[in-house]
């Protein structure tokens, strides 16, 4: 079987370098040796499980994209890098038709998903791309869907802590917002407590300091109108490992939409679990 040839544009940041390095060393990929990066990065190149990666600032993200496609033919592309460049990105893929996995999360998701829509390509579009949080938010998805007003009267109290360089609101904590929305739940995704201050981090909710620089803790807490019921549902997550297996099914997953023809489609990280 050929591998997938991939792109991980994002580099030399965090997510970037931690997916990038598990694609190389991963035998059904091959990592490409160019990725998009931000403006005023100075580097010029990142090593990556050996392989020089040559980075494109903004101004030649496009003859980067074409480029690689010269040199490369079909490839996909792995997209972990700012709030303010996915929808910029998101456009420049589906101009140039490269079908992508968008895991940065932010920027205008309905007019990303519309994007992708009226082009030619096909993408994977998820808040997480953690398989097991993906699956606990399909959990909650179900029950909106079939208990709706569950938890009508209830206050909810939502509290969410990322690593101080993470500029947007979660991505999950939006779409769990609007589960409990459809539970009869009154609640505004600005009402979200947004922790990133490390101190905050580490001394108020308990964030090992290792972790700090790499977290992402959640506690969804729903109590009753006369307060004396409270359920409390709580994912924490230290470090950025759970992402990598989310990410690499995704690609296969959707090389194969690619394969069978898929265009104007976008794929979430639930069907890519449930493989349909």
């Amino acid at each position: 079987m050929s591998k997938i040839n991939v792109m991980v544009n994002g580099l030399p940041g965090n997510m970037g370098k931690i997916i990038s390095s598990s694609i190389a060393r991963d035998d059904r990929f091959q990592l490409l040796d160019a990725s998009l990066t931000g403006p005023g990065i100075p580097d010029k190149a990142v090593e990556v499980e050996g392989i020089s990666v040559n980075l494109a600032l903004p101004e030649d993200h496009e003859n980067a994209l074409k480029a690689a496609l010269e040199k490369y033919g079909s490839y996909i592309i792995v997209d972990y890098s700012h709030p303010s460049a996915v929808n910029p990105n998101a456009e420049l893929y589906c101009k140039v038709g490269i079908p992508f996995v968008m895991g940065t999360t932010g920027g205008d998701r309905p007019a990303l998903i519309q994007t992708v829509e009226n082009s030619g390509i096909a993408a994977v579009i998820a808040p997480n791309m953690a398989k097991q949080i993906v699956g606990f938010q399909a959990m909650m998805e179900y029950a909106a869907k079939t208990f709706p007003g569950l938890f009508e009267g209830y206050t909810l109290t939502l509290v969410e802590s990322h690593q101080q360089g993470k500029a947007d609101t979660s991505g999950t904590a939006k779409a769990m917002v609007s589960y409990f929305n459809k539970m009869g739940v009154p609640f505004e995704t600005d009402e979200i407590v947004q922790i990133r201050d490390p101190e905050q981090q580490k001394n108020d909710l308990g964030v090992p300091e290792e972790y700090l620089g790499g977290h992402g803790w959640h506690t969804y807490t729903l109590v009753s109108p006369d307060k004396t019921v409270k359920f409390s549902f709580t994912h924490n997550v230290n470090g950025r490992d759970i992402y990598r297996g989310g990410t690499a099914d995704a690609v296969v997953y959707l090389s194969k939409k690619v394969a069978a023809g898929e265009k104007g489609r976008v794929f979430s990280m639930i069907e890519v679990m449930q493989g349909i």
